[in-house]
């Protein structure tokens, strides 16, 4: 039956949403708690307070729920669902997936009924709590969405749980990303669910948007007989629900969907449906729309209306919030209700307002909505969260108390205060941030909420910023201020105080002083502190300002300021006006006339007059205007220095002083001087009078022309009188300043001064100069330069003319100037009295000359010794003729009469030419600018006003340089090193540079403090200066002033430069470095294609002499030369360095890091200065020179013959004796050099031969990566074969006893009835392991038994691991308590050695924890790379021959498994028939074919292998077939088949050896078609299942002496030629020590074989260190637990040597587990390691071995191949182990939560395993085998016999082996 479903909808008109998100703000009351939710979903918005946090590793969260009452949280996750207390401790969890499931099957018990299924996680859709029968409902997406119900006190118990659920139980959607809300509502008599779930999968198709399921009954869940919302097609009602809320009668869904088929927009909804009705007849639905945003993207329902936030679209950045009336929105459901069922949804005017819909249409009606808070939001706080940018999930809940919120993100839970009141420390900020939970609590001094307010309800006690508060402050203070020395009360004004109890009461507080209050409605009333209680004024102040708060108890209720001034620090302050500052001050201060003193109140003596304060309003005499002061000087205000004046003063108001007569003086501050003088005061009219100084000579101590001098007045010798403003009496003093007459007749004549010729002429005051001695005329003008001297013949040229008497003023030059007889005009501007003339030529022929006049009226004329000559420059030719068009070109200008004037520019077309000083007759030096493009430019020189222009021969500007290329990009700071720049247009820079910028040290700027000039002055007809270079001063001090080294660039060609670095001191750092190609600036890394420019440091040589450097070192001829240093290659290569001996040079043959070796010149060369008898040995690298020392050559000495006399004396016996012994010690010598030199020029050869091997590694590597990209995509397929958890687990625990280490024990006959009891003492037995001091003792004790083996002990802890497998926890813990034992037993004996090797079971227990943590981590991370390198070096090994018998292989690692005889080979590629037709003839196109690479010296069982490869390369090998089930079958055209093997009638057999067949035997071309058939004669097949499972053996490799009958096999090698085999091993020890001495020697091939297996490895090789070294990734948390747990323990036990921590860590890590994943990638992946590839990786493992130690890794002539080939990495991965345990150490702790929760999601690993009980039953009979000494330790024990730990081991022994006991 299909339900009519009533559909209205509506448009709201409303206000402009705002762009960021709004926040709602209420007006009138603070909101419910319960409102947050809906304010916090866009952004949260918490306050920044320490939140309770809880987080899961791996862990996705996605749901929310809160049991009411009790207050417990319950998260639903992906996989896990949490149990968590209020403050978020973890409680419970529980396991809900990963499963076998596929959305597109239904919930199935046999996996063969979904083939699709795959390991899905189960993601929580849908968490509820059932509040009535305590039970929380939890859907997931496996299964089709089913639900189940727990106990809410422990989620892990589960109450129900649909076995086999049927369509109707389908409740939550089966995607994650589709959304499922529901609620549980309560019904009469029972609880319903209503759940509402969007479109998902093919399977929901038929499951309704929302449905009414019953939760208790036979079919929880189920539907049945309950509401179904059903309409026309599902597809067109793919709603997407946003919440779902019930008020007290109805429940609301919110969603939104796209609507119709066609309609692109997004529209939102609510459904409404009354709580009574399980059949959904009142289901109804209206639109939502908030201002043209139709997306809803969050809701809450409040008692009063429905929140929604709004957007324009999925990423919409604008966001809405409204809020729709409740009221009002049940009434318009109510009436289109009513519409649909009464009239047929039409209105009263017969329009169509509401539908009954069965398809999406709809019509509008109206629904009023509320835009909250205007355009903009208010956020109140903010808090981060989760990671940065995780959203937050809508599940917001808030406690039961109302004061928290539980906030949800993916990663984590956290719980934060609802409202964070206390971050606001004052009053104002409390009501300005205007958070309506939020107020200030007055009493109490902080802003809180209401609650926690206790008077809150009392007026004026607790203020919100929404009743338009106001702070409590003192609105007005009665008096303002007092004086300090008066103590007063004081009346504060304080509108809306508390009123208070009767025992309560308000004090004030001054500062630190108290005083109690009186309080009169608003007014408050305080008596100030006394005098003594103030603090001093401040110095420079005249009052001292105290808080003054109005307190209740010790909270500030109201503060202000409120100060105490002191009159007298007013005077104190203003020495120039006293007066004046006091009564014109802040405070009620007077002034007293006649005692000079500022007083407050009215306290001058009496009779005294007063000028009061100006704040004073009735007194007449007050304020400023009313002091005694002087007003101004009455004359003169210029005195003469040196004549006697007298200086009158216009004062004031002296009226106040009294009538008794006073002396009165006039005070001068000179300079160096405070000079008195009498005074007197004449007859005042009114108030106003004249004081007259004593008349007095000034002569000031120092010349100068005007000195202001300040003047004061005193009554007496200490009453000062104001003055009106500073007043000041100018001294001047003709004589200075006034150098000749003329300057001295220009003077102001208000001065006086005259020109006196008596004594020594020279400029007086007029009244100074005797009568007679006054000049009225000056003498005739003196001329002393000019500048310059020529100019060009068109005249306009600024001459300059210095001198003196030339005139007074402008006037009288204006037409007195000639040169060389043409008039000159002068420039006004220009001119300076007496001194200076600049004027303007005029035109005159060339060649002009003649000196300058200057003729004043009524004087005779001044005449220059200097002549000026007018001289035409002409320009002839530019050098050079182009440059580029950035500018920078030095371009020299040649000509003659160049220096013309003295105001030259030039040009270069429209752009000015800087001119480099000096300018030279000849030529002129100019930089060029830069052009705005390419082309020609006319150059012209401007001479003043005349012009030149070179119109013959252009400038032409072409296209700026470019570099492509610059190499190489090192060098030693010494410089010098030869750098080639590549690039185009270089030959257009004249002078390129290579620069660097440096940063120099604090002792190296003070250094270079003085300034210098860059670009020296440089003088005519000198060569161009060099670019500054950097001097090193003594100390390692920079002397250069700005921090830049430079080097010239020679250019080679238009595409070459070659440049020498520059050499770079050692006290400064490098910063840049660039080219500078005249205007081009290139930085190095721009040309070099981004690799900047590094400096090395300076390499350091050892003498050649070690012990004495001074003594030659003595050289053989034919010696090579060893010299030992530090960095020598860091910076150069070895074509660049130079040995020199002498005047000879030693070739350079190899330069390592540390060695230089060399190869002398064979005959002794001369001494490189011809004066020293010695060579001295140089080297030279770049700009570094170094001495080593001399040399000197040694010549074989010969021996004479003996003297007749000797021979005579001597006898002939003896003579040959001698003779003999000195021929053997001298060929002993011989030998023993000509060795030496053969070793070194081994080493030599070494160099050449490893360049060679690095040809063919590049080439091997190329294919190598080619090969690895298709193994990539074929992996995208397939997948990396990693092995199950289960298999994994059981290797690693029981390595060597294949893949079924625990099978059930085989029943004999009548066992059958001792299962169950048997299983009961073990199940016992399994719970007698969970006592700690049980399991504890056992360990002991078996460890304690001399026949206990370490293999027994190995066996047991892999038992115990299994067993204890899930519970992880206490797994852990016992690890933890061994390995504290362990340490306390090595401490006392050496702590280096504890982990080495595994004697205890700890180490046992440790691996496999280890193993058991690090799974995930080598299924996510390291296993790729170790993969990548296992299938690498097996397809490195398959490219070369491998000997089927022997083993040996020519591409390996290992040098014992390395072929050394040289084998030819041919490869092909075999096309495989493979598919169901593939029986049929050879062309068959039904089969598939696969092409195979093989070699013809394969034997067939190898080209098996690798055909089963290839075949199945996506498939794990174990469900491969067997390569010995199988035979290769050789097809040839339409009929023939020939079967191949390895042994047949066909095999070659010569003398008891035969040869092993090989596709080379059969002569199988490339291209051939083969087939895998099973093979015929095989004696039974092992069934699948088993050989799957169980595989009863172990694929046998060929002895190395595989006899058949006395026949010998071979196939590469017989083993006669391969003497380091089994017959090695066999032989003497003399010969034993023959073929290591021929190990030592390997021939060059054989070398090369194993360099280029390494190089092309070595990629693979770093990828895989690289990855379990590396801490990019989060380190996995076991790994941190284990390092932090040992650094415990060393600091524990006092060990502070790090490197006994290294090796802890070392031992307990990377060589017990790390080691064994490289050895044997078996336990880690399905894959077949073959003997060869399993020798390389135990190559590759010693090379880690090695890089863990801590001690250096050194290596020597006797040191292994194997360690030979990694002698260079091994320092860069130790490195790499070293920052690995450094990162780890300063990463975050892992805490304990953390740890715990890792370890219980990995216990539910292995809790399914099949083998539990028959580990059980293993580790009995290991107790069975001690089971005496295990009862006895157990009955010692007295803890144990408390908890009768003997006893229970005796209840398990009765069950398990029907053992009697006395029980």
């Amino acid at each position: 039956m299909c339900f009519p479903r009533c559909h209205t909808a509506q448009e709201t008109p409303l206000l402009l949403p705002s762009e960021a998100v709004p926040v709602m703000a209420p007006r009138r009351r603070p909101f419910s708690p319960r409102l947050l939710p809906v304010l916090l979903l866009p952004c949260l918005l918490l306050p920044l307070t320490r939140a309770h946090r809880f987080s899961a590793p791996n862990t996705t969260f996605n749901h929310l729920a809160l049991a009411p009452g009790h207050g417990t949280l319950y998260v639903g996750a992906v996989n896990r669902l949490f149990q968590l207390s209020p403050e978020l401790r973890l409680e419970a969890v529980a396991v809900t997936g990963p499963v076998f499931d596929s959305p597109d099957c239904v919930p199935f018990r046999d996996p063969a009924d979904c083939p699709q299924a795959r390991l899905t996680d189960n993601t929580n859709q849908l968490l509820l709590v059932s509040p009535r029968t305590r039970e929380l409902v939890a859907c997931g997406q496996a299964r089709q969405g089913v639900c189940e119900k727990r106990r809410l006190e422990d989620v892990a118990q589960v109450l129900y749980q649909a076995e086999e659920p049927g369509d109707g139980q389908f409740v939550a959607a089966n995607a994650p990303g589709v959304a499922t809300v529901g609620l549980v509502v309560q019904a009469p008599g029972r609880d319903l669910l209503l759940v509402a779930r969007g479109l998902a999968g093919k399977l929901s198709g038929g499951v309704p948007p929302l449905t009414v399921r019953q939760l208790a009954g036979p079919q929880p869940f189920s539907s049945e007989g309950l509401g179904r919302l059903v309409v026309g097609d599902f597809s067109d009602y793919n709603n997407s629900y946003v919440g779902a809320f019930a008020s007290s009668r109805s429940a609301y869904f919110i969603f939104h969907r796209r609507g119709a088929r066609a309609q692109a927009e997004y529209r939102s909804y609510v459904a409404r449906v009354c709580l009574g009705d399980p059949n959904l007849y009142s289901y109804v639905e209206v639109p939502l729309a908030c201002r043209g945003q139709g997306l809803i993207r969050a809701a809450f329902l409040t008692p009063s209306a429905l929140l929604g936030t709004f957007a324009a679209g999925p990423g919409g950045a604008r966001a809405a919030l409204c809020a729709f009336p409740l009221a009002e929105l049940d009434g318009s459901m109510e009436h289109a209700r009513r519409l649909c069922y009464t009239a047929g949804g039409q209105g009263p005017g017969g329009v169509e307002e509401a539908t009954v819909e069965y398809g999406v249409t709809s019509r509008c009606v109206t629904l009023p909505a509320v835009f909250l808070n205007g355009s903009q939001g208010q956020v109140y706080h903010s808090q981060q969260v989760g990671p940065l940018g995780s959203a937050i999930s809508p599940d917001l809940l808030v406690d039961s108390s109302g004061s928290h919120l539980y906030v949800l993100t993916a990663q984590q839970v956290d719980r934060v205060p609802v409202a964070a009141c206390p971050q606001f420390p004052d009053c104002t900020s409390c009501l300005q941030a205007r958070d309506p939970l939020c107020g200030w609590c007055v009493l109490q001094g902080r802003c809180t909420r209401k609650g926690q307010c206790g008077r809150a309800a009392q007026a004026n006690q607790w203020l919100w910023s929404y009743e338009d508060s106001h702070c409590p402050h003192v609105q007005s203070l009665l008096p303002a201020h007092r004086p300090r020395q008066e103590q007063g009360q004081v009346t504060l004004s304080v509108p809306r105080l508390p009123t208070l109890a009767m025992d309560e009461y308000f004090h004030c507080a001054f500062g630190d002083y108290d005083s109690l209050a009186h309080v009169e409605g608003p007014h408050v009333s305080c008596v100030t502190p006394p005098q003594d209680q103030l603090p001093l004024n401040p110095p420079g102040t005249d009052h001292i300002t105290l808080p003054l708060a109005l307190m209740f108890e010790d909270v500030a209720v109201a503060a202000t300021n409120f100060s105490f001034y002191d009159c007298s620090a007013v005077q104190a302050l203003a020495v120039a006006a006293p007066c004046r500052a006091c009564v014109g001050s802040l405070w009620r201060c007077h002034w007293c006339p006649q005692s000079s003193r500022c007083v407050y109140g009215e306290h001058c003596p009496e009779g005294e007059g007063t000028v009061y304060s100006a704040q004073e309003v009735d007194v007449q005499v007050r304020g400023p205007g009313a002091c005694p002061r002087v007003e101004g000087l009455a004359g003169p205000l210029l005195v003469p220095v040196g004549w006697e004046s007298r200086l009158a003063l216009r004062v004031r108001n002296l009226q106040h002083f009294g009538s008794p007569p006073a002396s009165y003086y006039c005070w001068l501050e000179l300079p160096g001087e405070l000079r008195r003088l009498p005074a007197s005061l004449e007859e005042m009219a009114g108030d106003v009078g004249l004081v007259y100084c004593q008349a007095q000579q000034f002569r000031p101590s120092t010349a100068q022309q005007e000195i202001p001098v300040p003047i004061y007045v005193t009554r007496g010798k200490g009453q000062r009188l104001d003055n009106a403003h500073t007043l000041y009496v100018t001294l001047y003093d003709c004589t200075v300043g006034h150098p000749d007459c003329s300057h001295c007749q220009a003077a102001n004549g208000s001065l006086g001064c005259v020109w006196c010729s008596h004594g020594r002429p020279t400029c007086r005051y007029g009244p100074l100069c005797p009568p007679g001695a006054v000049e009225l005329l000056c003498p005739t003008p003196s001329i002393d330069t000019i500048e310059p001297l020529t100019g060009p013949p068109e005249g306009g040229l600024a001459l300059t003319i210095w001198g003196s008497d030339l005139g007074r003023d402008f006037a009288e030059v204006q037409d007195a100037v000639t040169v060389a007889g043409r008039p000159c005009n002068p420039e006004p501007s220009l001119y300076r009295t007496s001194a200076r003339i600049v004027c303007v030529t005029s035109p005159a022929p060339n060649g002009t000359t003649g000196p300058i006049q200057v003729a004043i009226k009524n004087r005779p004329p001044g005449i220059s010794t200097q002549h000026f000559t007018y001289q035409d420059p002409i320009l002839l030719s530019l050098s050079p003729r182009w440059g580029p068009q950035a500018g920078g070109t030095p371009l020299t200008i040649h000509g003659q009469h160049l220096q013309t004037g003295g105001n030259i520019s030039a040009f270069v077309g429209g752009q000015p030419c800087p001119i480099r000083e000096p300018v030279c007759p000849e030529a002129i030096v100019c930089h060029t600018m830069s052009q705005a493009s390419p082309g020609e430019a006319v150059v012209r020189v401007v001479f003043g006003r005349a012009q030149r222009t070179l119109l013959s021969s252009p400038f032409r500007y072409t296209a700026d340089p470019q570099l492509v290329a610059a190499e190489p990009s090192v060098s030693f700071r010494g410089g010098g090193r030869l750098i080639r720049v590549r690039g185009t247009g270089l030959d257009v820079v004249r002078q390129p540079l290579l620069s660097v910028w440096l940063e120099a040290t604090a002792d190296t700027r003070a250094a270079g403090a003085q300034p210098q000039d860059s670009t020296p002055r440089r003088s005519c007809g000198a060569p161009a200066a060099a670019p500054r270079a950097c001097i090193p001063l003594e100390g390692g001090l920079l002397q250069v002033s700005t921090p830049l080294c430079s080097t010239i660039c020679s250019v080679n060609s238009s595409s070459l430069l070659l440049c020498h670095s520059p050499a770079v001191p050692d006290g400064a750092r490098p910063q840049r470095v660039f080219f500078t190609l005249d205007n081009v600036h290139v930085d190095f890394a721009s040309a070099n294609g981004g690799q900047d420019f590094v400096y090395q440091p300076n390499p350091r040589l050892a003498p050649l002499s070690r012990e004495e450097p001074t003594r030659p070192y003595r050289l053989k001829p034919g010696n090579v030369l060893d010299v030992e240093g530090q960095g020598l290659n860091l910076g150069i290569s070895k074509e660049e360095v130079r040995v020199r001996i002498g005047d000879g040079e030693c070739l350079v043959k190899t330069l390592t890091l540390t060695h230089l070796y060399c190869e002398p010149p064979s005959r002794a060369p001369q001494p490189a200065n011809g004066s020293s008898a010695l060579l001295q040995f140089v080297v030279q690298m770049g700009n570094v020179h170094l001495a080593l020392g001399p040399v000197l050559y040694e010549t074989e000495p010969t021996l004479s013959a003996f003297p007749v006399e000797a021979q005579a004396g001597l006898g002939m016996g003896a003579a040959v004796l001698i003779a003999a012994v000195v021929l053997l010690t001298l060929m002993y010598r011989h030998k023993s050099k000509q060795a030496l030199r053969d070793y070194q020029k081994v080493l030599v050869q070494l160099e050449n031969l490893e360049i060679g091997v690095g040809d063919q590694c590049r080439k091997e590597f190329t294919d190598l990566m080619t090969e690895m990209t298709d193994l990539s995509s074929d992996l995208e397929a397939s997948g990396i074969p990693f092995l199950d958890y289960h298999t994994y687990a059981e290797r690693v625990f029981f390595p060597g006893h294949g893949s079924c280490p625990l099978q059930p024990a085989l029943e004999g006959p009548g066992e059958e009835g001792r299962r169950a009891p048997v299983r009961q003492g073990l199940t016992q037995l399994s719970n007698l392991l969970n006592s700690k001091l049980f399991l504890l003792t056992l360990i002991h004790t078996l460890e304690e038994q001399p026949s206990f083996s370490q293999r027994d002990r190995c066996h047991v802890a892999s038992l115990l691991s299994l067993a204890l497998h899930g519970k992880l926890e206490y797994l852990t813990d016992i690890v933890r308590t061994l390995l504290s034992d362990l340490a306390a037993h090595y401490v006392h004996k050496n702590p280096k050695l504890m982990l080495r090797r595994t004697e205890t079971m700890v180490e046992k227990l440790l691996t496999n924890w280890l193993s058991i943590c690090l799974y995930a981590f080598l299924r996510e991370v390291a296993g790729e790379p170790l993969y990548m390198l296992l299938r690498a070096i097996q397809y490195q090994v398959d490219k070369g021959p491998v000997d089927a018998v022997t083993g040996k292989a020519k591409r390996t690692l290992n040098d014992s498994r390395l072929l050394r005889e040289d084998v030819e080979f041919r490869p092909l590629t075999l096309m495989v028939l493979v598919g169901p037709r593939a029986t049929g003839a050879a062309g068959s196109s039904a089969a598939q074919r696969v092409p195979a690479r093989v070699l013809d010296t394969d034997t067939i069982t190898q080209v098996k292998e690798k055909v089963l490869d290839q075949v199945y390369k996506g498939t794990p090998f174990s469900q491969r077939p067997s390569v010995h089930t199988l035979d290769l079958e050789w097809r040839s055209g339409l009929a023939g088949h020939l079967t191949l093997s390895d042994e047949d009638l066909t095999s070659v057999t010569q003398k008891h050896w035969k040869r092993l067949n090989t596709l080379q035997h059969y002569k199988v071309p490339d291209g051939a078609t083969v087939r895998l058939i099973p093979q015929l004669h095989n004696g039974g097949a092992v069934p699948q299942s088993l050989a799957q499972n169980c595989p009863l053996g172990e694929n046998i490799p060929m002895l190395e002496d595989g006899e058949e009958g006395g026949v010998h096999l071979w196939h590469l090698v017989k083993a006669t030629e391969e003497p380091e085999g089994a017959k090695a091993r066999r032989s003497s020890l003399r010969e034993r020590e023959r073929e290591r001495a021929r190990a030592k020697a390997i021939p060059e091939i054989y070398l090369t074989r194993l360099l280029s297996m390494k190089g092309t490895l070595q990629k693979f090789v770093d990828d895989t260190f690289q990855a379990i070294l590396s801490v990019n990734r989060p380190v996995p948390i076991a790994i941190k637990y284990l390092f932090d747990f040992l650094d415990e323990l060393a600091e524990k036990h006092g060990i502070e040597d790090p490197e006994t921590l290294h090796i802890w860590k070392t031992n307990s890590l990377l060589l017990r587990f790390w080691v064994n994943a490289l050895k044997s990638p078996q336990l880690i992946f399905d894959v077949r390691v073959s003997d060869n590839v399993d020798a390389v990786l135990a190559v590759i493992a010693q090379t880690f071995i090695d890089s863990c130690t801590v001690s250096e890794h050194k290596v020597g002539r006797d040191s292994p191949v194997n360690k030979l080939l990694y002698a260079r990495e091994i320092p860069r991965y130790k490195q790499m182990v070293e920052r690995y345990y450094s990162d780890i150490r300063q990463s975050c702790p892992a805490s304990y939560q953390e740890m715990n929760s890792a370890l219980a999601e990995l216990s539910g690993n292995y809790t399914s395993a099949p083998h539990c009980l028959e580990a059980l039953q293993e580790l009995y009979k290991h107790i069975h085998r001690y089971y005496d000494q295990i009862i006895s330790a157990l009955e010692e024990d007295p803890v144990g016999q408390k908890m009768q730990l003997a006893c229970r081991l005796q209840q398990v022994a009765a069950l398990v082996e029907n053992k009697v006991t006395d029980l």
